[in-house]
Parts: structure tokens; C-alpha cells; sequence
């Protein structure tokens, strides 16, 4: 049976009597600020490998979404989430008007949220960009780009 990295989003950083709690029952590795852990679970799909690792789990940890670490042959990441008893009604009464099930409903919202999101920061970094051009020539934007760029120890700050 295949194996599925998981990781798994806390709702909180974790202490340390939780993390050993929680490690007797399943192995875990977790991030410096036990905000995150990963972990193997074996199962067909991760799908399964998801719903395995939350059963076992969310008693001992204040677990907010599970996600495979890694993406799919399609390039997509499995999102395990799990809500109230009113958002659930709220989303299935919402998905059905919609005439689709929760699951691609969810899917859909999200992959519209993300593509606004996308288009947003195109369009920032274009206001910005089109604001440095307004003080400077394009040769010497290109060439302070260049500059920064190679002195940027990580990636871009918020």
C-alpha cells in the first residue's frame, strides 16, 4: 500500500506534553513553531491516507485542515477540512442551489478566490511598476531590479 506525506495545520502552535502526546500514537515531525507537522499515513489514496490521519488525530490535536504535502500527477493538493455542524448545512444547502456536490463547490470558490487574488497582485505590481517608470527610464529600473535581485538573501517580503 502507497504511502502519503500529510501535512498537517494546526490552529495553534502546540507544547511540547502535546507533541509528545500526540507522536506516542503516530510519528509526526513538526515545524520550529509546532504550528505544522508532517506525517506518513499508508493508505490506497490520499484521500483516505487524509480522513486516517484526522480520525487518529483530532483528539489529541487542534488540527484546522490536513493537506497532502505534495501535489498530484494533475499538479493539485488534496484539502481535508472539516466544519461545524451549521457551515456543513450552510455549504451543502449553498452547493445543491448551486447544483453541484459541497466538494466541487469548495473547489470551484476556491480556485475563483485564488485566480482574484492572482489577478489583484498583477494588477498592484503593475501600479507600482508603471509608478518607478514615471521617476526613471526602463533601462534604469531593469537595471536596479537586477541589483536588488542579486543582493535578496530570500524571497520577497509582504
Amino acid at each position: 500500500m502507497p504511502h502519503h506525506a500529510l501535512e498537517v495545520t494546526l490552529t495553534r502552535p502546540l507544547t511540547t506534553d502535546e507533541l509528545s502526546y500526540a507522536a506516542r500514537t503516530w510519528p509526526l515531525a513538526a515545524n520550529h513553531e509546532a504550528t505544522r507537522l508532517i506525517a506518513l499515513m499508508s493508505a490506497k489514496t490520499p484521500d483516505r491516507a487524509a480522513h486516517r490521519l484526522r480520525r487518529r488525530l483530532s483528539t489529541r490535536l487542534p488540527i484546522d485542515v490536513i493537506t497532502t504535502h505534495y501535489p498530484d500527477t494533475s499538479g493539485q493538493i488534496l484539502l481535508n477540512v472539516t466544519f461545524p455542524p451549521a457551515t456543513r448545512t450552510a455549504l451543502k444547502s449553498a452547493a445543491h442551489h448551486a447544483g453541484r456536490t459541497p466538494e466541487r463547490f469548495i473547489e470551484l470558490a476556491l480556485h475563483q478566490t485564488l485566480a482574484q487574488h492572482h489577478e489583484q497582485e498583477a494588477d498592484r505590481l503593475e501600479r507600482a511598476v508603471h509608478q518607478l517608470l514615471a521617476h526613471t527610464t526602463p533601462g534604469q529600473l531593469l537595471s536596479a531590479i537586477g541589483h536588488a535581485l542579486t543582493r535578496l538573501p530570500e524571497g520577497p517580503t509582504p
